[in-house]
């Protein structure tokens, strides 16, 4: 029979590692996982939670944007969209 574990120094609860500090379970509804999930696929990377990471942070990055500027880049984007 093999030794027993020593679990004396053990904590309880879950752990994380330093990476996944600040992890926050978020609940999306199911056609916006569906979205990221079907443009990581087409992206080819697959990692749809990089996806929802890169959009809040391009949010946050133009939330402070004045009305005039967004109007600007939007017509800027579509203009070059239909080249």
């Amino acid at each position: 029979m093999s030794e027993e574990a020593d679990f004396s120094s053990g904590q309880h609860g879950a752990t994380l590692s330093p990476a996944a500090e600040g992890r926050l379970a978020v609940a999306l509804d199911a056609d916006l996982l569906r979205w990221f999930e079907e443009a990581a696929l087409r992206i080819g990377n697959g990692d749809h939670e990089a996806l929802i990471n890169a959009a809040l942070r391009d949010h946050i990055r133009r939330s402070g944007e004045p009305l005039e500027r967004t109007l600007r880049r939007v017509l800027r984007e579509e203009l070059r969209k239909a080249g």
